[in-house]
C-alpha cells in the first residue's frame, strides 16, 4: 500500500509538471495592429537601415537564436522617442509564418544620429526559410 506522504508527492509533481507544460505550450498575447499616425507615416522615410544582417548562434538552452543586426539612422529633423519594428518571416512558399512587433528604437534617437539596434529570436518556426524577414516599421513615437 502506497503511503500518504508519497500520494502528495507525486500529486505535488504532477501538477508542478502540468504547471510547467502549460506555461511552456500557452498561447502568446495577440498583438494588435495600430496603424501609423500621419505624423509617423509622413517621417517613416527618414528613419533608415543600414548593414543589416543575420546570424544564428546557439543558445545556453540549446535552442537556434537567430539574431539581426544593424544600424538605424535618423535622418530628419524630429527627435523619435520610440520606434518598433515589424519582423515578418517567410516559408518557401513565401507564406507568412511569423509576424513580430519588436523595439527598435528605446531611447530617443535625435536627429542625424544612427545607432546599432539587435533584435534577437528563439522561436522561429521550423518552416521558416532562412531567408532575411521584410522590417517594415510599425510604430514611431516623437519626443
Amino acid at each position: 500500500m502506497v503511503g500518504k506522504t508519497a500520494l502528495i508527492t507525486l500529486a505535488t509533481a504532477l501538477l508542478l509538471v502540468g504547471g510547467l507544460l502549460w506555461f511552456v505550450n500557452r498561447p502568446k498575447p495577440v498583438q494588435t495592429a495600430v496603424p501609423l499616425s500621419a505624423d509617423a507615416k509622413a517621417y517613416v522615410h527618414n528613419l533608415q537601415l543600414s548593414d543589416v544582417s543575420m546570424k544564428a548562434t546557439e543558445s545556453y538552452f540549446g535552442q537556434t537564436l537567430t539574431e539581426i543586426e544593424g544600424k538605424i539612422a535618423n535622418t530628419g529633423t524630429r527627435t523619435v522617442q520610440h520606434a518598433d519594428v515589424y519582423c515578418v518571416f517567410y516559408n518557401s512558399y513565401g507564406e507568412v509564418i511569423l509576424r513580430e512587433r519588436v523595439p527598435i528604437v528605446v531611447a530617443g534617437l535625435k536627429p542625424g544620429e544612427t545607432r546599432a539596434f539587435r533584435l534577437p529570436f528563439d522561436d522561429i518556426p521550423g518552416g521558416w526559410n532562412n531567408q532575411m524577414p521584410q522590417l517594415v516599421i510599425a510604430r514611431i513615437e516623437f519626443v
